[in-house]
């Protein structure tokens, strides 16, 4: 007896399903549009060449690079770590990792202060033995975006080493390779597109972030103030400039975000 088909498709799908899908991108879109509707595009090049525009965007681009860099040099032995190493506590650890994930930005910023400031648990000793200050400082602001960019990196290239094929690896192995020779000429060009795609990942999330940064750093003009930062306090005050400035988050979210669809979404 022949297995039963699976019934055809619906050429037509049910107009209820449309309906509510379509009342849902209208949820996302009209936002969207509401802000390019506002932008001064007459304006938008002086707006964003404003002193405190263009001292957001340097130091929004000095962070986020550094907070990059930062999630790739930890994140990617982390990530092999996890991926690769049986230990006790694996999914505690991977849960800790993650954790910022979830975490609101603002709670992760009060939990910063409490390790990294003068009297934190680790920032009383840097402070006091090395003189090293991270509250309120542009380091600060790379730290508190480096804390909520890792787990968009170290959670994709994980992902990516568990996926492929270990074969190679154990063939380039009984060839004689050695560990580093089999991580840098097999395990990295394979996983390497997974690599780019979380640094992009981190990259757009440090860009964005808010919550932290404001908590943990404060907000400096030229030191600590970010892109966010600086919509939020030119928001009252010179509007034009903060929907500038906003644009220019979306229009580099959305590159990102098509960019990168395809490591998520197959191409029908």
């Amino acid at each position: 007896m022949s297995p039963p088909r699976n019934p055809p498709l619906r050429t037509r799908p049910p107009v209820l399903v449309v309906g509510v899908a379509v009342v849902a991108v209208a949820f996302f879109a009209l936002p969207l549009i509401g802000l390019m509707q506002r932008a001064s595009w007459a304006t938008l090049g002086h707006d964003l060449t404003t002193p405190e525009a263009r001292a957001a965007l340097r130091l929004s681009l000095v962070c986020s690079v550094s907070a990059t860099a930062l999630s790739v040099v930890f994140g990617l032995p982390l990530a092999w770590v996890l991926a690769r190493v049986r230990f006790p506590g694996r999914p505690f650890v991977r849960a800790l990792v993650l954790l910022p994930l979830v975490l609101p930005p603002v709670v992760g910023g009060v939990a910063l202060l409490a390790a990294f400031s003068r009297r934190g648990i680790v920032g009383e000793h840097l402070y006091d033995w090395f003189g090293i200050q991270l509250t309120f400082t542009t380091a600060g602001a790379i730290l508190a975006e480096t804390f909520v960019a890792l787990p968009f990196f170290v959670i994709t290239v994980e992902a990516a080493l568990r996926l492929m094929d270990r074969r190679y690896e154990d063939a380039a192995a009984t060839l004689g390779a050695g560990r580093w020779t089999v991580f840098r000429r097999v395990t990295l060009p394979m996983i390497g597109p997974a690599v780019v795609a979380g640094a992009v990942l981190a990259w757009a999330r440090a860009l964005g972030e808010f919550g932290a940064t404001i908590t943990f750093a404060g907000n400096i003009i030229g030191k600590t103030q970010t892109l966010p930062l600086a919509v939020y306090q030119t928001l009252d005050t010179r509007p034009d400039v903060a929907i500038a400035m906003s644009v220019v988050l979306l229009t580099v979210s959305l590159i990102v975000i098509v960019s990168l669809r395809d490591r998520w979404l197959a191409r029908p």
